[in-house]
């Protein structure tokens, strides 16, 4: 009589020690995989907007993913790069800065173009230099911030410059474009190059002004994986994002074009 009820309790424990067990293990699971899904993604300084955007609707899609960025400007991203900086994934604002990587073989596929940009000029709120065209920039009284030439932007702006044979004496020539936004919105400029998405990005801190020499120096962005991604899989996924409907949604309403 003494034994049943014994054996039924210990059945009764190995039971709920059991159910216990095999809870604890699958949180402890569940957890881990969460935590190892971390992508790093090298993005050109104009992308900051966009993918910061991208990278929260792609963490949304993947539950348990962690996207982190690293935003300059496109040359010293490669530089970082070739230098073995802990990277998956490498978005350039040029085709240039892109094949510097590429013929390093640092990269797991070949890159695919997935937006493109145009110079747009910037100044403070109001415009009050009155900047009306390209050519103002060359006035000896207008203090211009524009890109250093390794830039992307600043290869964009020599472009315009031999094209118009305009050519622009800057007070300082920057490392990025949101540098050169910095120097504009600071006040410390009367005018500046950056891109029409970075123009659209600052809202009514700046004023843009268009101008029709910008369409010789178009910029198409290209995206690649790299190959010493920590995670391929995931680094090959969210390129595909980008240049899906979700990726491409966001470009477009910044206001990048299509590459």
């Amino acid at each position: 009589m003494t034994i049943r009820p014994l054996l039924a309790l210990v059945a009764a424990g190995t039971v709920l020690t059991a159910c216990g067990s095999s809870g604890t293990a699958g949180t402890s699971s569940t957890t881990t995989s969460a935590q190892a899904r971390t992508l790093t993604v090298f993005a050109a300084a104009s992308l900051q907007t966009t993918f910061t955007e991208i990278g929260r609707q792609f963490e949304d899609a993947n539950p348990g993913v962690t996207v982190t960025f690293s935003f300059a400007g496109s040359s010293d991203l490669v530089t970082q790069i070739s230098e073995g900086a802990p990277a998956d994934v490498f978005a350039s604002a040029d085709e240039a800065n892109m094949t510097k990587v590429t013929d390093q073989s640092l990269t797991a596929a070949g890159a695919v173009d997935f937006a493109a940009n145009v110079l747009e000029i910037v100044t403070p709120a109001g415009n009050p230099a009155g900047i009306a065209s390209f050519a103002d920039l060359a006035e000896p009284d207008v203090k211009v911030v524009v890109c250093a030439e390794q830039v992307p932007c600043g290869s964009a702006t020599k472009s315009v410059e031999d094209f118009t044979g305009v050519t622009l004496t800057p007070v300082s020539e920057e490392s990025s474009v949101t540098d050169v936004l910095g120097k504009v919105t600071s006040g410390e400029a009367d005018a500046g190059l950056v891109y029409v998405t970075d123009v659209t990005s600052a809202g009514n801190q700046v004023t843009g002004v268009e101008f029709p020499e910008s369409s010789h120096a178009v910029n198409t962005y290209p995206i690649a994986a790299l190959e010493d991604a920590a995670d391929a899989d995931l680094a090959a996924e969210f390129v595909t994002f980008v240049g899906g409907a979700e990726g491409q949604q966001v470009l477009q309403d910044a206001g990048f074009g299509a590459p």
